[in-house]
């Protein structure tokens, strides 16, 4: 289904009957989808690896083509997440702060759905089911435009998700998916303010600036994520190594790794020789600063570009500072405001470094890796808010959500 209004308009109508569902039936039909994802898997597979045959004849990236990848074990992850999201409490009709005033009016707020959500996605097929998922728990219908790279993967996994809805007796329209390259679609969605809500983009810089330039209603962006580590004078340099590796390798192609590393100048000397032996071995191409090259001989020079650059693969910018000020400036000019760390053994720096750094997710001594609706016990995330209006870091069931006033009286009139 390609025609915007149409999309809109059904999806809107279904979400009045969604909004209303019991937890049980909700999570009764979550349950049936994590079934269906692990009986389907072959069928999933096979159609991710024609996104994966196509990719490669255009050329992406390896780092984009693990992005893309689904594999045995990444579909029964998919899965897991989205059994653990039953075991999450239900956050629709939670009442909070109910207080009596002095005319007797009782007041609090209630949590209710956003609604009708457009998500914008590039790549990662994944998504697709997570960003589902939670819609569905917390009583949003959702429309969902994925890249075309993963097209076969996500028309797969939607067939899935309708079939699932249909054998549960639940309207199929509660997630519309929109699978024309037509640009003109997704720019009618995006001025359809009155059948959509929110619209969520995740992908890249000029995604987002697109979609807040053109949507006629909210957006939470959920931007680019250039992190940093620092390795303060006081940091345990062992720690700081196993840190640094793991935020940079373990999966490059996110928006949680390492994309610029800080080392103060008293360190560096000791330090860096160590990360380069160590980034070698993982085929990392560092780009340093005059310092950083002068203790490593043979690395690119970073440019000023560098420094904003989200690289989303095995390229690491490395930068010597004086200190905690400098790395802190460093950070708040250059960062994305993402998730950032610093490794020391100083309580005092550390408190500075958490209070003055400007990101929706802030580290002491551990990886940005950690920056993930699962890891902090949301279950799966719907993506990493880089806003501060509404919701900010990783979005689970309650940021999908917002409060509505209730106000209960015995027949109170305003004087």
């Amino acid at each position: 289904m390609n025609n915007a209004k149409e999309i809109g308009k059904l999806t809107k109508e279904a979400w009045y009957e969604l909004a209303k569902m019991p937890t049980a039936k909700k999570n009764d039909f979550l349950i049936a989808l994590h079934d269906a994802l692990i009986r389907d898997a072959p069928y999933i597979l096979e159609e991710n690896e024609k996104d994966i045959t196509a990719g490669r004849e255009k050329g992406l990236t390896s780092a984009l083509l693990d992005r893309l990848r689904l594999t045995d074990e990444r579909i029964k992850g998919m899965a897991a997440g989205v059994k653990d999201i039953v075991a999450l409490p239900d956050p629709v009709g939670k009442v909070d702060g109910m207080k009596k005033m002095p005319n007797g009016l009782l007041i609090g707020t209630k949590r209710a759905p956003l609604g009708s959500i457009l998500i914008i996605y590039e790549a990662r097929p994944n998504v697709t089911v997570d960003a589902f998922a939670l819609c569905f728990k917390s009583g949003n219908a959702t429309i969902l435009k994925g890249g075309s790279e993963a097209l076969n993967s996500n028309r797969a996994l939607i067939k899935i998700i309708k079939d699932t809805l249909g054998s549960c007796s639940i309207n199929k329209n509660i997630v519309s998916f929109v699978d024309t390259p037509d640009r003109s679609v997704v720019e009618e969605l995006l001025k359809s303010n009155e059948y959509i809500d929110v619209v969520i983009p995740r992908g890249g810089e000029g995604l987002i600036r697109y979609v807040s330039s053109t949507a006629s209603m909210p957006v939470i962006k959920h931007y680019k994520g250039v992190c940093h580590t620092y390795v303060d004078e006081k940091a345990d340099l062992k720690s700081a190594l196993s840190i640094a590796v793991n935020a940079k390798v373990q999966r490059p192609g996110v928006c949680n790794a390492m994309e610029t590393i800080l080392v103060q100048k008293d360190v560096a000397g000791k330090f860096l020789p160590q990360l380069k032996d160590a980034m070698d071995k993982e085929d990392v191409e560092l780009r340093g600063c005059e310092a950083s090259r002068a203790i490593l001989q043979g690395i690119s020079a970073a440019t000023e570009d560098d420094w904003y650059t989200e690289y989303l693969d095995l390229i690491l910018a490395v930068r010597v500072v004086d200190g905690l000020d400098q790395a802190i400036d460093h950070i708040n000019t250059y960062g994305s405001h993402h998730s950032d760390s610093i490794i020391t053994e100083d309580y005092e720096r550390a408190m500075r470094f958490l209070d003055e750094v400007d990101s929706a997710a802030v580290y002491v001594n551990a990886s940005t890796r950690f920056t993930d609706g699962a890891e902090f016990g949301l279950g799966a995330e719907i993506g990493i808010s880089t806003d501060k209006i509404h919701a900010r870091g990783p979005m689970g069931l309650e940021e999908l959500t917002c409060a509505k006033w209730i106000i209960f009286g015995n027949g109170q009139i305003r004087e």
